[in-house]
């Protein structure tokens, strides 16, 4: 952490990005910085490798795997095995398009694997009276402008097999001729939209070349209503001990918070810092008797280990600050919005995911949020400004959806306005233990887009640019 914030001083202009992969992204960097750059976070494990390209990204899994008290296991050797398998290995270059793979052994499957190309999710079976952890295998995930949900197949992977799974799964994908046609269409998901594979025909082809067939599924416990950023303090299954998630406000950091934040990390525990799919920031190992103390020093740096839902829930892409593909700016909209939505609705206890994406690509992952806003143009007296279009009722796990574009656009500007008159909208009408997945389920698209406008307006088209797709995409 500190070489990274050491290296977001000298050549970044101090600031660092968290990303939804459990990357740090540093901007402003100069091609004559780059040696310099390399050679230091080589000197401390890390690299760039497979950072962006059509290869194999890094592989995600459980930030508390290991301590966490309830995982099924620690799938980090799987994790740590399949990088070696795939990350500088020229076989699996130059793939159809990127290829995403997260690996977990927890219970609230906070690595997503509902929308990665491959995911293997921890589950339990009892053989002959013993029981055995294995793992469900699903393929297809992806969001981008065609969001899809990946598909189980009927797999029940053992441990030594997960390697041969991958690295199958990885062939079928870089030899599949028909996602090379178009690039727009090119991830693994598009076998699924658009040339008529079936969970049954995938795994069919997936058996053929592995040479063996898989044991079949087993029954699995699927996260429900689970909220998965980890924040607060929560007990490991070392006892004593805990680990303690803070927020890191719409993904950025600056030096100066990495440098205080591996300070404490080394004071209150043995120095161990780990990332998060929602771009937070958690601290393992910490006794239990120095958990409060840890968190009001992290709140004192700007990392709020309690916070509001707005704070704890709000994800935001790189927006037009460093992407060129971006339509709108994110990074400090999404902070004054979090501002705003807590001076006017400072009792709202609710969970939300509250998910800012800058173009239709949806690196900020707005098809699986509560409220998920998408970067829009609006031409007001000739100029053309910020604007936003809203997505309701995403969600993952058991009750998984996509956000149901509900035809409401409005000025940046306007987005506070529009949420306070959703969200009080939904504190008056909510029924006893309704949460708001619940409640946007119950209501159509008119009567939300109403909610969010404050009167009756006709839908507004969400336009989606056509074009190829550029390699530099995260969605």
């Amino acid at each position: 952490m500190r070489t990274i914030a050491g290296l977001t001083r000298r050549f970044a202009r101090g600031i660092a990005d968290i990303t939804v992969r459990q990357n740090v992204q540093l901007h402003w960097v100069t091609i004559e910085s780059l040696p310099e750059i390399l050679e230091a976070l080589w000197g401390c494990g890390l690299n760039t490798l497979a950072a962006c390209g059509d290869v194999t990204r890094n592989i995600t899994g459980c930030p508390v795997a290991g301590v966490d008290r309830d995982e099924l296991c620690d799938a980090s050797p799987l994790a740590l095995g399949a990088t070696r398998i795939f990350t500088g290995n020229p076989e699996f270059y130059n793939l159809p398009r990127k290829f995403k793979i997260s690996i977990t052994g927890c219970r609230v499957w906070c690595a997503y694997p509902e929308i990665n190309d491959i995911s293997l999710t921890a589950t339990e079976r009892t053989v002959r009276g013993n029981p055995e952890v294995g793992f469900s295998l699903r393929v297809g995930g992806g969001l981008s402008t065609d969001p899809h949900f990946a598909t189980r197949l009927d797999a029940f992977v053992r441990w030594h097999e997960v390697q041969s799974v991958l690295r199958a799964i990885a062939e079928l994908f870089r030899e599949s001729d028909v996602l090379r046609e178009h690039r727009e269409r090119a991830r693994l998901k598009f076998l699924f939209l658009r040339n008529g594979w079936t969970a049954e025909g995938f795994q069919k082809e997936l058996e053929r070349r592995l040479g063996y067939s898989l044991e079949p599924g087993v029954e699995e416990k699927i996260p429900d209503d689970v909220y998965r950023d980890h924040i607060g303090i929560h007990p490991q299954k070392q006892p004593g001990y805990c680990y303690v998630g803070a927020s890191v406000l719409r993904g950025r950091i600056t030096a100066d918070q990495m440098d205080a934040a591996a300070d404490l990390a080394e004071r209150f525990a043995n120095g161990e810092l780990r990332t998060t799919n929602m771009q937070n920031l958690l601290i393992v190992n910490v006794p239990q008797l120095q958990a409060e103390s840890l968190a009001k020093e992290l709140a004192g740096i700007g990392l709020q280990v309690g916070g509001s839902p707005f704070g704890r829930g709000v994800v935001a892409c790189t927006g037009t600050e460093f992407c060129k593909l971006a339509i709108t700016e994110t990074k400090s909209f999404s902070r004054w919005l979090v501002d705003e939505l807590d001076e006017r609705l400072p009792g709202f206890a609710q969970h939300l995911k509250l998910h800012v994406t800058g173009c239709p690509n949806s690196c900020g992952q707005h098809w699986i949020a509560d409220i998920g806003i998408e970067g829009k143009k609006i031409k007001v007296r000739d100029q053309m400004l910020d604007a936003y279009y809203f997505c309701l009722g995403g969600g993952v796990g058991l009750h998984q959806s996509l956000a149901r574009p509900v035809g409401y656009r409005c000025l940046a500007g306007e987005v506070p306005d529009a949420i306070e008159r959703l969200l009080r909208r939904y504190l008056e009408r909510q029924l006893p233990g309704e949460n708001l997945r619940q409640f946007f389920a119950r209501h159509n698209d008119d009567e939300l887009r109403t909610f969010l406008a404050g009167e009756t307006v006709e839908a507004a088209v969400r336009d989606i640019p056509a074009g190829l797709v550029p390699h530099g995409i995260e969605g």
